[in-house]
């Protein structure tokens, strides 16, 4: 008798869950900017939450970002706003807990100094 698998859904992450894969990462302090909750390695800016509340702005390089829009628009856009700037939109609904943790160390990979990534073992992509 053949069985039949259930597909598991991935269980949709929020701003909560941003905040602590965020503040797990090296020498990330919590603050806020344009009002809303905002992460900092060494002072500089890699993520914040829109102030949509379900979407954040990640620090992503122009070719990255377009390569995320390109592979998954439901999950990665911008608006003109972002055009000229380093950064993409991500709407969390959209989004797995890993596919997460790995967009917020690319961001933090971009931000953090050479010599803090490297103390912890990260190497930056800059």
């Amino acid at each position: 008798m053949a069985t039949r698998r259930k597909s598991i859904k991935p269980v949709p992450v929020d701003f909560s869950t941003v905040r602590r894969l965020a503040l797990a990462l090296p020498e990330v302090t919590e603050g806020v900017c344009y009002g809303t909750p905002a992460f900092r390695v060494k002072n500089r800016l890699f993520a914040r939450l829109r102030e949509d509340g379900e979407t954040i702005v990640l620090s992503a390089d122009p070719d990255a970002r377009d390569a995320f829009i390109r592979a998954k628009p439901d999950t990665f856009f911008v608006t003109e706003h972002y055009v000229g700037y380093e950064w993409v939109l991500v709407r969390l609904p959209t989004v797995s807990e890993p596919e997460l943790r790995d967009l917020l160390l690319f961001a933090w990979r971009r931000k953090a100094p050479s010599k803090e990534a490297a103390r912890h073992g990260v190497h930056s992509k800059k």
